[in-house]
This record gives structure tokens, C-alpha cells and sequence, in this order.
């Protein structure tokens, strides 16, 4: 099996992130058992996390800071989420945190970064797994207890021009 850099793509992403798209990542102490956060302008990621968990949360919290300056109303819509959350919403919750992963995965091809797709696309669908149990029940399971074997890929997903904004961290849990 080949062996993934993270460590080296992670450094060509966050370089891409600030020269191109203006967006500072910032690695800190993040309160558990969050791992990152947002704010549409900044990305923070603990400092104790893996170089494949970062490449991770690089990519997909690129992806909702794309959404929350594309389009406001996604913002509100990542922010309202608290278990146990009703079933009726989960299509719309599963949109939004696709389509992050489609210009998350969009970046990581921008920045060079090859090979991972089929990683990327797995993590996703635990990631969005993870979340819509939590959802449901308001309890946190381990994570990779819902690693897929098998997944369709995700499609990378062209980053309309944007110039980020601050809002406000999420830092309630929504991202975990």
C-alpha cells in the first residue's frame, strides 16, 4: 500500500489557503472533543491531531468556509444543528457537508495534492456517518467505527470567487 505524505500536502494546502484564498490556519489548543473550527475567515485546528486527521480538516473546513462566504444562509444552516436532530433534516444536512467535501477535495487538487482521493472520499462518508449518529442521538461513538469499505468518490467541485468574512466559531460541538 502506498504510503500518503500527509504531513507534506498539509503544508501545500495551508500555503495555498493563505496565498490564494486569504484564509489563516491557526493550530491551538481547541476545547475536546472538538478538533477544529471555523469562522469564514480563519480555520483552527487542535495541535495534537494526526497529519491525516489535519489534511482532513483542512480540506473540509476549507469547504464550509467556501459555503459560508458563497452563501450566508449556510452559515445559519451549519449552525442550528443539536441533538437529537429531526430525520426530515438529514437530506439537507448531508447536502451541505457534501458539497463541503466536493471543494474540499477541490482544493486538495489544487494544491497538488494526488492520490488521496479515494482516502478523502472515505473520511468524508465516516465524517457525515459520525455526524448523522450524532444527530440522532446525541451520543459520541468512535469515530472510525464508521470507516466504509467501500464509497462512491466524491467529486471535486470548482471554487466560486469569494473574499472571506469573519463570523463567529462554531465551538457548540458541530464540529467534532
Amino acid at each position: 500500500m502506498c504510503r500518503i505524505p500527509f504531513a507534506q500536502y498539509c503544508a501545500r494546502v495551508e500555503h495555498l489557503l493563505k496565498s490564494r484564498y486569504g484564509i489563516a490556519v491557526i493550530t491551538r489548543d481547541i476545547p475536546d472533543p472538538l478538533t477544529g473550527d471555523l469562522d469564514g475567515l480563519e480555520i483552527h485546528i487542535d495541535y495534537s491531531v494526526t497529519p491525516a486527521q489535519r489534511l482532513f480538516l483542512l480540506a473540509h473546513l476549507f469547504g464550509h468556509t467556501v459555503q459560508w462566504n458563497v452563501d450566508p444562509e449556510t452559515f445559519e444552516l451549519g449552525q442550528q444543528y443539536k441533538p437529537p436532530v429531526a430525520k426530515a433534516l438529514f437530506p439537507a444536512i448531508l447536502a451541505y457537508e457534501q458539497e463541503a467535501a466536493c471543494y474540499g477535495l477541490f482544493l486538495l487538487h489544487e494544491a497538488g495534492v494526488t492520490g488521496v482521493d479515494d482516502w478523502f472520499s472515505k473520511y468524508s462518508a465516516c465524517d457525515q456517518a459520525y455526524l448523522m449518529a450524532f444527530y440522532r442521538t446525541g451520543e459520541k461513538h468512535d469515530f472510525q467505527t464508521f470507516w466504509p469499505e467501500l464509497v462512491t468518490p466524491i467529486a471535486p467541485k470548482p471554487v466560486p470567487p469569494f473574499t472571506p468574512k469573519r463570523r463567529s466559531f462554531r465551538m457548540d460541538g458541530v464540529v467534532i
